[in-house]
């Protein structure tokens, strides 16, 4: 199966979701949560840096879980547009858009 290219704004999501994830994993080491979660420390070392721009649901769903964050909160911090984003970037994206 051929990926295709990630558009700016997914890339840029990504960006803010392995932000948001190292944050909440504040001191904790990332082979502990990544155990815990139940993925390998590589994944969550590519999300945290935005590699893996959008990781599949079910991954995200076990590391917000461990890091005590809701899926509500996760889908909010990450859709929020960026300064000078126009407004046809607001409110096009769903949560099913997270997998891929």
């Amino acid at each position: 199966m051929v990926r295709l290219p990630l558009t700016p704004a997914e890339v840029e999501r990504g960006q803010r979701l392995g932000a948001l994830l190292r944050r909440a994993r504040g001191e904790r080491s990332m082979l502990d949560v990544a155990l815990d979660a139940r993925v390998s420390p590589e994944t969550l070392r590519k999300i945290e840096s935005g590699r893996v721009a959008t990781p599949a649901f079910p991954t995200i769903a076990a590391i917000a879980d461990v890091l005590g964050l809701s899926l509500d909160a996760v889908w909010a911090e990450i859709s929020r547009p960026e300064r000078g984003a126009g407004p046809a970037d607001v409110g096009h994206h769903t949560p099913g858009q997270l997998t891929a």
